[in-house]
C-alpha cells in the first residue's frame, strides 16, 4: 500500500522538518510520497479554500481512500488508526491518502470526497506541525500492527 500525503504549503528547512523527516524515514510497511501545493495566483480570501481543495484532490488517485485531518472530525485514536490502516491494508487498499489543509482549513470538495474526517484534538495545529504529527502516528501505526512495544498504551 502507497500513503500520500497530500498537504498545502511548503516544508522548508526547520524544527518541523527535522521532526518531519525524523518519523518519515521510520516508516518501512508502506511507501510514504509527499505532494506539497501552494497557490500561485492570487484568489479571493473566500474562494482560498475553494481553490487550495482542487490542489489536494488533484494528489487522490482513483480510487485511493482518503482521509482528510480536519479539527471538526472525529476524534482518532492511536489504535484506531493503526486498526483502520491494517484493515485497509489487508482489504487490498493500493493507496491511502491523508489531506492536510492550509490555514482555514478544507474546502466542501474535500469534506465531499474524503472517506473519513478525522482529528488529531479539537485543536488547531499549524499545517506544517500536522505532518510531523501525522508522520509520527503512521509510524506508531506501523509498530502497533506490528506488535512492536514503541505504543505502550
Amino acid at each position: 500500500m502507497q500513503i500520500v500525503i497530500g498537504a498545502i504549503g511548503r516544508l522548508r528547512a526547520g524544527p518541523e522538518a527535522t521532526l518531519f523527516r525524523h518519523f518519515h524515514k521510520r516508516i518501512t510497511a508502506w511507501q510514504v510520497e509527499v505532494r506539497e501545493f501552494e497557490l500561485k495566483r492570487k484568489v479571493a480570501r473566500e474562494r482560498v479554500c475553494d481553490a487550495e481543495s482542487e490542489l489536494l484532490l488533484s494528489a487522490v488517485p482513483d480510487g485511493a481512500h482518503v482521509i482528510a485531518l480536519d479539527e471538526t472530525g472525529k476524534l482518532a485514536t492511536s489504535a484506531g488508526l493503526a486498526t483502520d490502516i491494517g484493515f485497509l491494508q489487508d482489504s487490498g487498499c493500493r493507496d491511502l491518502v491523508f489531506l492536510i489543509g492550509g490555514a482555514d482549513g478544507h474546502g466542501a470538495a474535500v469534506r465531499a470526497r474524503a472517506d473519513r474526517t478525522i482529528a488529531f484534538g479539537r485543536n488547531t495545529w499549524p499545517h506544517l506541525l500536522m505532518r510531523a504529527l501525522l508522520a509520527e502516528q503512521v509510524y506508531r501505526a506501523q509498530q502497533i500492527i506490528t506488535r512492536h512495544p514503541y505504543h505502550r498504551a
